[in-house]
């Protein structure tokens, strides 16, 4: 059948706004899982809110100076690393802007996301662990931060239906938190008894504010676990050993602290396991960052950290290179390895940009969430492999 010229024009515009409307809903199915992230936690997710906080300071802290934010910022920004966290590589992957601190920033800017995370803040309220003989490096715990979400939910949006809206279109990061708990603890000398002791508490305080967040709105709430203490630099120098069945043979990571992480991440999970029985509408995710975290201690040199993932890259000296008296950003720790991508550790206490990479690219492509984030949103699995550099 032979078309008429103005049949064959009529034609190829239709097709050609039937191929626009395909990319257009392609991008809509691909980018617009989530408008915004929230985030809570501590320094494995705060992008500036510590630095903040610190700045009224004579003495600026450790990680406001270089060498931190050095290979992908080239200069310091308030992360605890050379570069970018695993919050950063979560929004490139949805598309998104990197998350902005809350304090010191604009409600204007929080439309897209808001950071509440503080390097150095715990779960458990400072009085609480002073009663337990733990003295926090800060007073800044996830009530706190709750509070500030609470503050700038009321800012942003003028009702209730808005701000509802707002949270189920949100990814809530609800940490990684808790960490610093148990850190304050080992570190300052407290038993592993003793720690256990508050190991309920710092649990039922995670689950009340998944619940308070999911009464407010949010819909999809990713909850890291703790990761695997024991492989960490800071405790390798802490509680350095001659006997080797402290030491994991295959990673050289110390086994009881490890083993502490695993049994908190055991019932963190129980305890989600019911919650999204109590609220079968939300999707609450797990994130497993001590897995996360194995695969590249199990196998550094498969994972590109041909110097190990024990050492740290900015230190001075010792057997890990980390010392408690001069931290990385200090004046004799402020000489950094040639090559942050061959090491895992950064500063003794936080990872590389290349380890966190590791990390977020085994949690958006769904090998370390459960449920997998990969089924729940395209791009985490699509976009993974598109990290800028």
């Amino acid at each position: 059948m032979a078309f008429h010229s103005s049949s064959l024009k009529l034609y190829t515009w239709n097709t050609a706004i039937a191929c626009i409307i395909l990319v257009l809903n392609f991008f809509q199915a691909t980018e617009g899982c989530f408008n915004s992230i929230i985030s809570f936690g501590d320094s494995l997710a705060d992008t500036g809110n510590r630095l903040h906080l610190s700045q009224n300071k004579t003495l600026l802290p450790h990680f406001a100076v270089r060498p931190y934010g050095e290979t992908f910022f080239h200069r310091p920004t308030g992360r605890f690393s050379d570069g970018r966290i695993v919050i950063d590589f979560i929004a490139e992957s949805l598309g998104l802007p990197l998350v902005p601190p809350y304090l010191g920033g604009k409600d204007e800017r929080f439309k897209q996301g808001v950071n509440f995370a503080v390097g150095g803040a715990t779960a458990l309220d400072y009085a609480y662990l002073l009663e337990k003989g733990v003295t926090p490096g800060n007073n800044v715990s996830l009530g706190t931060q709750l509070i500030w979400f609470k503050e700038m939910l009321s800012s942003l949006c003028k009702f209730p239906s808005e701000c509802k809206e707002f949270l189920q279109n949100s990814l809530i990061l609800v940490g990684e938190i808790g960490g610093n708990d148990f850190n304050y603890g080992f570190l300052g000398n407290s038993t592993k008894e003793e720690v256990e002791s508050y190991v309920p508490a710092v649990i039922n305080t995670i689950s009340s504010a998944i619940q308070e967040l999911i009464e407010l709105g949010a819909s999809t709430l990713v909850v890291p676990g703790d990761l695997p203490i024991g492989c960490s630099t800071a405790y390798l120098t802490k509680f350095m050993h001659s006997d080797k069945e402290n030491y994991d043979p295959k990673t050289g990571c110390i086994n009881w602290l490890n083993h502490f992480a695993q049994h908190y991440n055991e019932l963190l999970q129980k305890e989600l396991h019911l919650l999204r029985k109590l609220h079968p509408s939300a999707t609450i995710i797990y994130a497993d960052y001590y897995n996360a975290a194995m695969q590249f201690y199990v196998s550094p040199m498969s994972h590109g950290f041909t110097k190990g993932a024990l050492d740290a890259c900015c230190g001075a000296g010792g057997p890990y290179n980390f010392k408690f008296s001069a931290v990385c950003g200090d004046p004799p720790a402020r000489n950094i390895c040639s090559d942050t991508s061959l090491y895992a550790n950064w500063d003794g206490m936080h990872f590389t940009e290349a380890a966190y990479k590791w990390i977020a690219r085994g949690l958006l492509e769904g090998t370390f969430t459960f449920p997998p984030l990969a089924k729940i949103c395209t791009p985490f699995n699509a976009n993974v492999n598109h990290f800028g550099s």
